[in-house]
């Protein structure tokens, strides 16, 4: 369990040593503010006494108004206050400003690029605006309340020594135990507080990432799996949810012990403390100091440190308050090697429909008379398909935005059921069939790739749980990401998509695709996220795995590395290679166009 960033600390004092000129004026405001305090009390006391029980009525309403003018000096005090409030709190989010901006100036120099995090997530952006607001909110509130507190507190205890000695015997006792159990519980209620904001924050990336990878989790017949791993969240969610709340319950203890108890124990003692000289003036004085002024400033010192406090605490270590740790050497990367292009292997014979495949007496994906709408009435995606793809081929899809691209890989994964026609995995119906069972026959890998909170090896394992140590070796080398594993920590490093950018999370989707047994791959748009050269190498990569590869292609690149192409035009779909289709499909002949031009 992490604490506060121990940086937090030496930051805090050296911002305070250097405007102790603020600190001072603020000091002065607040004996004013202590001595309205002590009037308060003071005054209702000598009323009661001096005035109306002595049967003075004039000496009693003239100490009523002396406690009026204490009161209504109050509007002139906070103002000052608050002025001296602001030359601590306005430069201290200027200089959060500036921390922002050069640990994001800082980031996007050593940043990196292609595969590297995205330099421009919202991160930066929300400690610009949302978090450093919440530093001065919260930093204002502590200063208030602690300031209020302390001084308020010298007010009334000096109050309760002007009216009686011995009032302080029957009041200070239970305040010191109700302050000191408050204060034994700061340190374990941050951790807590630590804790449950770990463990929510924890369950919100694991929704949110269960959320965009849905697709995925479908595809790969792993429900169970992200069920089970979310429901350990929740239940850490839960956990430290009631440990918080445990604390909070001894907060309110504390609370009661230094707040409520004094009063308790003063009307308790009144018989005894009239015997020994002490006035009913006094006693209600007394009263007054603990209801109106000690009582009220205990309760907001209690919430103000056990919440904004925590928060503040909190949202300080994310501007990197820390103590520096030892960097490692940096190495630099490897020379960028474009791979070399396999040589094309001979393509089937020309054909869309399964008849014209002369090789593999069951093609590896075979699709008889696909049609597909969503919703009644509204016009086909796919009208009438006929595709067969052989074994070990290497098909590529292209095609206009919202022509049916992803709406095909999701029917050849069998996410989707066609509404007239059939599909064929390996020669086998995929209608009827199980999410285990498909997942065994094919992966789909989307375009936002699934990445969950767990180690490197167990995202990467995650559709081959018991490939051998040697496989994944094979397969990171492969795909080129031994770079990216070391950036992120080693094989055992635990990661969490928000940690990741949207090529990271690509590039480890497709290593783990590499991995799985499962004869049939399907990217769609899966490496839209890479630069070029990754994305070449784990193209080139998976094609060279055993098994049979369909890419919906973004770049003509793609497009000329498979065997064959198939184009979706909405109405009459071409099929063949890239030579074949630049001479026989206008709309194939304007993507090359298109693509050439950007």
């Amino acid at each position: 369990m992490r604490g506060v960033g121990p940086g937090v600390w030496p930051a805090a004092r050296r911002f305070l040593g250097r405007r102790r000129g603020a600190l001072i004026r603020l000091g002065g405001w607040s004996l004013l503010e202590s001595a309205q305090t002590f009037l308060g009390g003071y005054c209702l006391a000598r009323a009661l006494d001096r005035g109306f029980l002595a049967g003075d009525t004039g000496a009693g309403l003239g100490w009523l108004v002396v406690a009026a003018g204490a009161i209504l000096l109050g509007g002139p005090l906070m103002r000052g206050v608050f002025a001296q409030l602001a030359e601590l709190v306005e430069p201290l989010r200027d200089a959060l400003v500036r921390r922002a901006v050069d640990r994001a100036m800082a980031g996007a120099l050593a940043g990196r690029d292609g595969g590297g995090r995205d330099l421009g997530d919202g991160r930066a952006v929300s400690r610009l605006t949302h978090q450093t607001e919440i530093v001065r909110d919260s930093f204002a509130g502590l200063v208030l309340t602690a300031r209020s507190f302390v001084f308020t507190a010298a007010g009334a205890l000096t109050g309760l020594l002007a009216l009686a000695p011995e009032l302080l015997v029957v009041v200070v006792p239970p305040l010191l135990l109700g302050l000191a159990m408050f204060l034994g519980t700061l340190a374990p209620m941050a951790a807590a507080q630590r804790a449950f904001l770990d463990a929510d924050e924890a369950l919100t990336d694991r929704v949110a990432a269960l959320g965009a990878g849905l697709r995925d989790i479908a595809a790969c017949g792993t429900g169970a799996e992200a069920g089970a791993r979310t429901r350990e969240l929740i239940d850490a969610a839960e956990r430290t949810s009631r440990v918080l709340a445990r604390w909070a319950a001894v907060r309110t203890l504390a609370l009661g012990v230094a707040g409520q108890l004094p009063v308790f124990l003063l009307l308790a003692a009144a018989p005894w403390l009239l015997g020994r000289g002490v006035t009913a003036g006094a006693l209600m004085g007394a009263l007054a100091y603990l209801v109106q002024a000690l009582l009220p400033a205990l309760h907001t010192l209690m919430t103000a440190l056990g919440a904004a406090g925590t928060r503040l605490l909190v949202v300080l270590e994310r501007f990197g308050f820390e103590e520096p740790a030892a960097r490692e050497p940096t190495v630099p990367p490897a020379p960028t090697v474009l791979p070399e292009p396999r040589t094309p292997r001979t393509p089937p014979a020309r054909g869309v429909h399964a008849a014209h495949i002369a090789h593999a007496a069951h093609p590896a994906v075979e699709l008889r008379s696909v049609t597909l709408a969503y919703g009644p009435g509204a016009p086909p995606v796919l009208a009438r398909l006929d595709l067969a793809v052989g074994r070990g081929e290497h098909v590529a899809v292209v095609g206009p935005s919202g022509i049916g691209k992803s709406t095909l890989t999701g029917v050849v994964a069998g996410l989707l059921a066609p509404d007239r026609g059939s599909v064929l995995l390996a020669g086998e119906p995929v209608a009827g069939r199980s999410a285990r069972d498909l997942a065994a026959l094919r992966v789909l890998i989307p375009q936002q790739a699934y990445v969950f909170t767990g180690t490197v090896r167990e995202n990467l394992l995650h559709l081959a749980p018991d490939a051998a140590p040697v496989d994944l070796a094979r397969a990171v080398d492969a795909l080129g990401i031994d770079a990216l594993i070391g950036r992120l920590g080693g094989l055992e490093a635990t990661i969490g998509p928000g940690t990741l950018s949207q090529g990271e999370r690509q590039s480890l989707a497709l290593c783990r695709a590499y991995v799985s047994p499962a004869p049939l791959l399907i990217l769609d748009e899966a490496t839209c996220h890479l630069d070029p050269v990754a994305e070449a190498r784990a193209e080139l990569a998976l094609a060279e795995r055993p098994g049979t590869l369909i890419v919906v292609a973004h770049r003509l690149s793609s497009a000329r590395r498979a065997d064959r192409v198939l184009v979706l035009d909405g109405t009459s779909p071409a099929y063949g290679t890239h030579d074949e289709l630049l001479g026989r499909s206008a709309l194939y002949r304007d993507l090359v166009g298109h693509w050439q031009s950007v």
